[in-house]
């Protein structure tokens, strides 16, 4: 079950003359990532999955996920983008794809955030064309109140409201990714 969020005790942080404040802890971000590892574990024990994380955002995500499951499993990575500044753009433009064989495979898609879901709608159509044995998603972030897609999600951190959130992989116009937990913009 995802956690619903309140607010933390951090220092606010600036990035492009704007000020960033404190979200969510690096320790809650961690605990919350554990406990999904563990969903998954029990969902894909015994398969070889394919975690297939969504540059740049997910990387962070992706390599911490991947360190809780203790079965063989493969990472690769594609890059897509919808957004500019603080906002999505509406439109999706694949920049890396896909090199790995994934026909007859189970794939876990690793994703930092799902807002409107335009981004996964695109990458879900374009997996489903080299034949997977199935596609489950996991995102840290999930922004229900911008949510406009019509896919499951299976594993979901954290449900946050409609705001723009940078820290741990996500980043306000290149910056910021490096901060271990999240912050919000100021209105």
């Amino acid at each position: 079950m995802p956690f619903i969020i309140t607010g933390t005790t951090m220092e606010t942080i600036t990035i492009h003359q704007r000020t960033f404040v404190p979200y969510l802890p690096a320790a809650t971000i961690q605990q919350r990532i554990q406990e999904m590892g563990a969903e998954i574990r029990k969902d894909l024990e015994g398969k070889v999955p394919l975690l297939l994380s969504v540059l740049n955002g997910s990387f962070m995500f992706a390599a911490d996920l991947m360190k809780t499951l203790d079965f063989p499993v493969e990472i690769t990575f594609v890059k897509l983008a919808s957004y500019q500044g603080t906002g999505t753009t509406g439109s999706v433009k694949q920049l890396i794809g896909l090199n790995e064989k994934i026909a007859g495979r189970s794939v876990l898609v690793v994703e930092d955030i799902i807002d409107t879901g335009i981004t996964m709608e695109h990458l879900l159509k374009e997996l489903e064309q080299y034949g997977p044995e199935e596609i489950r998603i996991a995102t840290l972030l999930f922004k229900e109140e911008a949510f406009r897609g019509s896919f499951a999600i299976d594993y979901t951190g954290f449900v946050v409201p409609d705001k723009f959130l940078v820290g741990y992989g996500l980043d306000y116009d290149g910056l910021g990714r490096n901060y271990p937990d999240l912050y919000t913009v100021t209105t």
